[in-house]
């Protein structure tokens, strides 16, 4: 039996595609190509039946390594924490005031897309400085 090699990792939210963009900005993601017979998502979206229209969204890797992100509109809100969350990683490799650096002005730059700042995790013996932060519909993520 084959090892399984791609992932997709899906998020509940309100408004997916306000969430996937958010996503993409962060991530350097793009929407996939528009269905054959559309020339825009938005041309797709409205040739859906009402309650369809905008249900989903969808994110890319454009070099095709990482995963795929799916966001789906769900009625009910966001009331916990997350039992899966992103890590953001723009800090790796790097340590000390070097990483707070990097990971102060990636956190400025999402914060200045929607993100909201939740605590800066100061390394350990284990593990180094990150910062919690939570996307723009309050999904858990950590630039790490």
């Amino acid at each position: 039996m084959p090892s399984i090699k791609k992932i997709q990792v899906t998020f509940d939210c309100a408004d997916p595609e306000r969430v996937g963009r958010f996503w993409c900005e962060v991530l350097g993601y793009v929407p996939p190509a528009v269905p054959d017979g559309f020339d825009t998502w938005d041309a797709y979206n409205r040739a859906q039946p009402v309650e369809k229209q905008g249900a989903w969204f969808a994110s890319i890797d454009p070099s095709g390594e990482g995963p795929r992100l799916y966001f789906q509109r769900v009625p009910e809100g966001k009331v916990a924490k997350n039992r899966v969350h992103i890590d953001v990683r723009a800090g790796a490799g790097l340590v000390g005031e070097e990483r707070l650096a990097t990971l102060e002005a990636e956190c400025a730059r999402l914060m200045a897309l929607g993100a909201e700042r939740v605590q800066l995790m100061l390394a350990d013996e284990e593990n180094e400085s990150c910062i919690y932060m939570r996307d723009i519909e309050g999904n858990e993520f950590c630039l790490d």
